[in-house]
C-alpha cells in the first residue's frame, strides 16, 4: 500500500514517536528489572561448555566453627590450613578475610608464619563505609603477601550479583578486586590499563574505566561447579591437602549462620557466599568467558531497524502476509538477546522487544485507520458520482429528447420551409449543448490525468472578461443582477484562452445563479507584482467555511446550493481548479452564509499583445 507524501510523513513520524517512547520506556526501573530477568533466565538457559576449573574453595563452614571454636578460634585453624596447602605448592591463595584487626598473641604469631611460608597469598582488604580510606591487614600480615584486594560485590537493585567493579579507590588509593589480583599472581604478570580494558599476561579484559572497570560474571555453571574442602575436613584428613596443587584457592567462610556477604546469582536462588563469587570471577578471567554489554548506539539501531521494519511492512503488505511479517519481527526481537549471549554479548532485552511490538500494533492501527478512512471517503465520493450520474443523465436526456423530437417531426410530416429552418435550428442548438455537457466531463478528466495539452496564447484579460461578460448578461437581466467590471487594467496572460474563458464564465454564472434578484456581482482585478488578481464577487447564499475546502471536489456540492433548487452538476470548479493549476497559478475563496462569496484567481502574467475581440460562442 503507497501512501501519499504528506501522509507518509505523519506515518514517519508517528513509528518515530513509538520508538522514543518504547526506548525512554526501556531506560525506566521496569524496564531494567525485566532486562535483568531475562538475562538471569538466558543465564539458566543457555549453559556454556563445561571447562577444567583453575579455582577451589578453602570454606569455613559451619562444622569447622564449631570445631574450632567459632571466629576466635580461626585463626590458628586458618594457619594450620595454610601450612599444609603451602606443602601442595599452590598457584595462588586468596584469603577472603579481613585481618584488621589483632587476636590473641598466639593465632596471630601462627598466622604470619603461614603467611611467610605460603607462596603467592593474596589478602582481602574493604572501603570504609565513608570512602575515607580502606580497612587493610595489619601491617606484620601485609609484610608476607604478594598483593591485597578488595571483596567489593557490585550489586543490582534487586540484589543478584552479576558483575565485580576491578578497581575501587578511595581518593588515589586504589585497589584491585581479589579475584583479578589473584589472577595477576597465579599468572606472575603485571596489569597494564587502558581506558578500554585491562591487560594482565598478555589477556585483555573488556573493562572499561568509565564504569570502574566492571566485569561480569560467568558463573560456573551448576553441574560443573568450583569444587570445595572445607577447613575441618582438611584438618581431619591432611591428604586431602594434594587437591590444592597447582590449584588457586579461595579460602573463606561459608557458613550461613557467620558470613554477611551471601548474594543472589543468576543461577542461584539461594544465596552464594563472597568467597564462591569471587572464585567464580577468576574462573571467567582464567577461563576468558568475557560477557560485553552491546554499546547503546548499536541497541538503538536495532531498534530504528525494527520500528523502519514494522513501518515498511504495514505500508507495502496487507492482510495475513503483514500480519505474518509483523510476528516474525517480533520473534527476532525477542530472540536476538538469547542469539547474543552465546556469543557472549549481552544484549538488552526491553529496547528491542518494546519497540517490536509497540511499532506494529501502532502500524498496523494506522494501516487498519487509513484503509477504513479511505474506504469511507470512496464510499462517499462513490455515493457522489452515482448521484451526479443521475443528475447527468437526467439533464442530457432533455437535449436528446428534443433532438428526437425534432428529427421524427421532420421525417414524417411536411414542414414549411419556415418551421423546417426552426425545428433544424432547435436540434443544432440542442446537439450543440449536448457536446458541450459531454466535453465539460471529459475537460475535467484530462485535466485531472494531465492529458490535456494547454494551447499558448497571449490575450488580454479585460478582454476576455468583456466577452464573458456579455455571454453572460441574459441570465443576469432575468434575474435583474447587475454586472459592474472594474478597470482591470492592461495585464496580459499566456495559455489556453478557450479554458481560461471557461474559468472566467463559469464563474461568473455561478454568481448568478446563487445569487437573489436585485444584487449585484462585481468584477475587479489587476496586475500585482508577477501575477494577475481576477476577482469574481457576488452578494448571494454564501458558503460555510467548513465546505469551502470542499467545493472543489468533484460533483460535491453545498447544502445551500442544493436547497435553491438552481441546477448544477457539481464539477465546474473543478474543471475550473484544474485550469487554474495547469496554468500555474492558484484560486482563493472567501465566503460567508448569507454574505456572498468571492472568488479570486492569480495568474502568471505574459508578454503585452494587442487586444483581440472574443467571440461570444
Amino acid at each position: 500500500m503507497f501512501l501519499p507524501g504528506r501522509r507518509t510523513v505523519a506515518y514517519t513520524g508517528m513509528l518515530a514517536a513509538v520508538f522514543v517512547v518504547a526506548l525512554a520506556a526501556s531506560w525506566t526501573p521496569l524496564g531494567t528489572r525485566i532486562d535483568n530477568y531475562v538475562y538471569d533466565s538466558i543465564f539458566q538457559l543457555y549453559r556454556a561448555k563445561p571447562w577444567q576449573t583453575e579455582s577451589i574453595v578453602l570454606a569455613i563452614d559451619e562444622h569447622s566453627l564449631s570445631e574450632f571454636g567459632g571466629r576466635l578460634g580461626l585463626r590458628h585453624a586458618l594457619a594450620d590450613a595454610l601450612q599444609r596447602i603451602a606443602a601442595a605448592s599452590p598457584k595462588a591463595v586468596a584469603v577472603d578475610a579481613i585481618l584488621a584487626d589483632s587476636n590473641d598473641a598466639k593465632s596471630d604469631d601462627a598466622l604470619e608464619s603461614a603467611l611467610r611460608a605460603t607462596p603467592h597469598v593474596i589478602l582481602a582488604c574493604d572501603l570504609l563505609p565513608d570512602e575515607s580510606g580502606w580497612d587493610d591487614p595489619l601491617p606484620r600480615f601485609r609484610r608476607w603477601v604478594a598483593a591485597t584486594g578488595h571483596v567489593h560485590l557490585d550489586l543490582d537493585k534487586d540484589g543478584v550479583g552479576r558483575a565485580v567493579p576491578l578497581e575501587k579507590a578511595s581518593g588515589h588509593d586504589r585497589r584491585w578486586a581479589l579475584a583479578l589480583e589473584a589472577y595477576r599472581v597465579s599468572r606472575n604478570a603485571s596489569t597494564l590499563e587502558t581506558p578500554r580494558d585491562l591487560e594482565v599476561g598478555g589477556v585483555l579484559i573488556p573493562a572499561t574505566k568509565d564504569d570502574a572497570r566492571l566485569l561480569r560474571i560467568r558463573y560456573v555453571p551448576p553441574e560443573g561447579r568450583i569444587p570445595s574442602i572445607s577447613l575441618k575436613q582438611l584438618h581431619d584428613n591432611p591428604t586431602l591437602a594434594q587437591r590444592f596443587a597447582g590449584k588457586v584457592v579461595f579460602a573463606g567462610v561459608t557458613a550461613q549462620t557467620e558470613t554477611k556477604d551471601r548474594w543472589l546469582t543468576p543461577y542461584s536462588p539461594i544465596p552464594l557466599a563472597g568467597v564462591e563469587i569471587h572464585a567464580n570471577l577468576f574462573e571467567t578471567l582464567a577461563q576468558r568467558q568475557f560477557l560485553t554489554t552491546e554499546p547503546a548506539l548499536t541497541v538503538v539501531a536495532f531498534g530504528i531497524l525494527l520500528a523502519a521494519a514494522a513501518g515498511m511492512t504495514f505500508r507495502f503488505l496487507s492482510g495475513w502476509r503483514a500480519y505474518g511479517v509483523a510476528l516474525g519481527i517480533i520473534a527476532v526481537a525477542h530472540s536476538v538477546p538469547y542469539a547474543a549471549f552465546t556469543r557472549n554479548i549481552v544484549f538488552p532485552f526491553s529496547p528491542g522487544v518494546s519497540t517490536a511490538w509497540l511499532s506494529v500494533i501502532a502500524a498496523a492501527a494506522w494501516q487498519h485507520l487509513y484503509v477504513r478512512r479511505r474506504m469511507v471517503k470512496s464510499e462517499a465520493e462513490r455515493d457522489r458520482y452515482q448521484h451526479a450520474m443521475h443528475f447527468v443523465t437526467h439533464e442530457m436526456r432533455t437535449p436528446l429528447t428534443a433532438i428526437q423530437g425534432s428529427s421524427e417531426l421532420m421525417s414524417r410530416y411536411a414542414l414549411t420551409d419556415e418551421k423546417r429552418k426552426q425545428v433544424a435550428q432547435l436540434i443544432n442548438s440542442e446537439s450543440k449543448r449536448l457536446a458541450r455537457m459531454i466535453e465539460m466531463f471529459l475537460n475535467v478528466e484530462r485535466l485531472s490525468a494531465g492529458e490535456m495539452e494547454l494551447k499558448k496564447d497571449s490575450f488580454s484579460v479585460r478582454d476576455v472578461m468583456t466577452g464573458c461578460m456579455e455571454r453572460v448578461a441574459p441570465l443576469a437581466e432575468r434575474k435583474k443582477i447587475s454586472i459592474t467590471m472594474e478597470p482591470l487594467g492592461d495585464a496580459v496572460l499566456t495559455g489556453d484562452r478557450e479554458l481560461l474563458e471557461y474559468a472566467f464564465y463559469n464563474l461568473l454564472t455561478n454568481a448568478i445563479k446563487y445569487s437573489p434578484s436585485k444584487t449585484a456581482v462585481t468584477v475587479s482585478g489587476g496586475r500585482d507584482g508577477e501575477n494577475c488578481q481576477i476577482s469574481v464577487e457576488d452578494q448571494g447564499i454564501g458558503i460555510e467555511q467548513k465546505e469551502v475546502r470542499k467545493i472543489f471536489q468533484k460533483f460535491y456540492r453545498t447544502r445551500k446550493a442544493e436547497q435553491s433548487g438552481e441546477a448544477g452538476t457539481g464539477i465546474g470548479l473543478s474543471i475550473v481548479e484544474q485550469i487554474v493549476l495547469q496554468h500555474g497559478g492558484k484560486i482563493e475563496v472567501t465566503s460567508a452564509p448569507g454574505k456572498g462569496s468571492c472568488f479570486t484567481l492569480k495568474l502568471p502574467v505574459g508578454q503585452a499583445v494587442e487586444s483581440k475581440p472574443l467571440s461570444a460562442n
